[in-house]
């Protein structure tokens, strides 16, 4: 195991309180304490934020747009903590998935996306900041399972330098067919990082105003 999925950090209500929680996934050389200080963006206090952090502050070592073995065997590890965490929210604290959310910036949409697409149920909510799916561009996505109706917002620059607009999109479409919610922003010459935009869209996905959005 290269990634500890005891590793992690919270902020928010506790655990035990929330009816909501929010797992938040730092980018490549982010922490688990960067992706938590976007909880103070978000406007419903019901929630319970939880982070983990990479080992080495890096989920993968290359591209996410490589080939998938030459990301191994990381990005299993990766994976596997994020399906940890899902277990322990649902087993510890007896959240249902509707209650569970999902926001990751950078590699850590990446990351957080790509699990979201191999685990497809109804959630809350699943926000990627600039990430898309997985892999290089002729991957197949036979993903199983349904978003049923789930809100996905993906918001990126439309030339952003790591992630290719193109993937975006793909992502979207995706997203689509597999029955989620999917709201795509891709904002004209924007650099790579978040914006007040996105979070606001967050804040009405989460609201559950998805007409004011689109």
């Amino acid at each position: 195991m290269i990634h500890n999925p005891n590793n992690i950090r919270t902020a928010g209500k506790p655990l035990e309180e929330a009816n909501k929680v929010m797992v938040m996934v730092h980018g490549r050389g982010g922490s688990a304490n960067d992706i938590l200080s976007l909880s103070h963006y978000i406007q419903d206090k019901d929630f319970a934020f939880i982070a983990p952090e990479a080992q080495g502050n890096t989920w993968y070592p290359y591209s996410f747009l490589r080939p998938l073995q030459e990301n191994e065997p990381y990005l299993s590890s990766a994976l596997e903590v994020m399906a940890s965490l899902r277990a322990r929210l649902q087993s510890d604290f007896n959240f249902k998935m509707a209650q569970i959310y999902w926001l990751g910036f950078s590699q850590g949409a990446c990351l957080m996306l790509e699990y979201a697409a191999r685990n497809a149920v109804e959630y809350g909510g699943v926000f990627g900041l600039s990430g898309g799916l997985i892999g290089p561009t002729e991957t197949p996505r036979n993903y199983e399972g349904s978003f049923e109706k789930t809100p996905i917002f993906l918001g990126c620059s439309d030339r952003d330098s790591h992630v290719p607009k193109e993937r975006v999109l793909e992502s979207e479409h995706v997203f689509q067919k597999m029955g989620a919610n999917v709201t795509t922003k891709l904002y004209p010459n924007f650099p790579h990082t978040i914006n007040e935009d996105e979070l606001n869209i967050v804040n009405l996905l989460i609201a559950g105003e998805q007409q004011s959005v689109s």
